[in-house]
């Protein structure tokens, strides 16, 4: 059974399994504002703490959470429907 980290964002369900997860870090770099991903010590994509900060720009979002090339980010819109990747 897989490793999930689970988060709800600007209403999106997001999902990062993190034993699909191998680090190119895709997500990091193309996170729009940069405030959602993050590595932990394992090199492992995780959520970074947002408490605080402004909502997301859910395009630019979606498209770092569909260029992860192990599909290791699934999102899940308002209604459960698969919106990445």
């Amino acid at each position: 059974m897989s490793e999930i980290d689970e988060q709800v964002i600007s209403g999106l369900t997001v999902s990062i399994d993190r034993d699909l997860c191998v680090g190119f870090g895709d997500c990091i770099d193309l996170g729009g504002d940069g405030d959602v991903f993050e590595f932990d010590e394992e090199g492992i994509a995780v959520f970074r703490d947002r408490a605080g900060l402004p909502e997301i720009d859910q395009e630019a979002f979606l498209d770092a959470c569909r260029a992860c090339p192990v599909d290791a980010i699934v999102v899940l819109d308002g209604d459960g429907e698969q919106v990445a990747p």
